[in-house]
């Protein structure tokens, strides 16, 4: 008996480290991806950020050093383009959130009676994607260019001053970013609205309550995970962008983003500490308010 109890105490503590030795051999692959591809990347990218320029040495040539005044210059040259990169990066997320949850709304509760409109417009929100951002992007620098008919159209109906223009402002930018990342607030908003449970905004009328308190007492809080998922897909790409605040683009003189800075440091003047160092302060702020605002909407599990 003390021997058949034994042997069976000793088979449930090796149970438990096999399961444990296979779920590491599965998560081994993943690891090592993540470490090829993010830390090493971002170790080195650290490591540039330190560099210093070689002393009578040509253009991006540049030695190992541990140079904080990297970090000063940077933020005391580039802090306007820091400033107004989170700054469009706010009124573009918001516009996509104030214009995606109608739309994720409709789709999700008001078309489930209605399976193939349902799908027809998920259809619409998703075929921006099969289009390359750098296509739309242009597409929409020529629709909103000073020869269209749309602002030929504005202009004409008095509403845009005859000397006006679009392109090349910062109204430009944000447009062009709240249009590029719109799917990625609403498919969110989508999914989780999908599964709002209908009866208790019926409970919410049966309790008196008028339809704008039963929105932001039921519906918002019920979808707040949705909200706060579109959010961090929308805003963080949004704050690093380069291409609707190029001058080639939508953007024009003053309108650069922190983003458009790293790719001109980076690709033409070759000065790859500064790039380094201002890549190293967007992830670093980004994560910060990432941090503050996921725990102030009370949803640290998506942490």
């Amino acid at each position: 008996m003390a021997f058949s109890a034994f042997a069976t105490g000793t088979a449930q503590e090796q149970a438990p480290r096999r399961k444990s030795k296979i779920a590491l051999l599965l998560l081994l692959p993943g690891i090592l991806y993540l470490m090829l591809f993010f830390l090493v990347p971002l170790v080195s990218l650290v490591i540039t950020s330190f560099q210093a320029p070689v002393p009578y040495g040509d253009i991006g040539e540049f030695q190992t050093a541990f140079k904080w005044q990297n970090y000063v210059d940077v933020v005391n040259t580039y802090g306007e383009h820091i400033l107004r990169s989170f700054g469009y990066a706010i009124l573009a997320t918001i516009f996509a959130l104030l214009f995606s949850y109608p739309l994720a709304y409709f789709i999700g509760v008001k078309a489930r009676r209605w399976p193939l409109l349902q799908n027809l417009m998920l259809v619409l929100v998703i075929a921006p994607f099969f289009i390359s951002f750098l296509l739309r992007t242009l597409a929409w620098k020529s629709i909103l260019s000073d020869e269209s008919f749309v602002i030929s159209g504005l202009k004409a109906l008095s509403l845009m001053a005859p000397d006006a223009h679009f392109t090349g402002t910062a109204a430009a930018v944000v447009f062009g970013l709240t249009y590029n990342f719109i799917p990625f607030m609403t498919l969110p908003l989508y999914s989780n609205l999908q599964q709002l449970d209908t009866r208790l905004l019926e409970a919410g009328s049966d309790l008196y309550s008028t339809p704008s308190k039963t929105f932001f007492k039921v519906t918002v809080p019920l979808s707040m995970t949705g909200i706060v998922s579109g959010v961090l897909l929308t805003f963080i790409p949004a704050a690093g962008d380069y291409i609707n605040a190029s001058r080639d683009f939508l953007g024009g003189t003053g309108t650069a983003m922190i983003g458009n800075v790293i790719e001109s440091n980076f690709l033409v003047t070759l000065n790859y500490p500064v790039a380094a160092a201002l890549s190293i302060i967007l992830m670093a702020v980004i994560l910060v308010m990432v941090t503050v605002y996921v725990k102030r909407s009370g949803t640290e599990d998506l942490l």
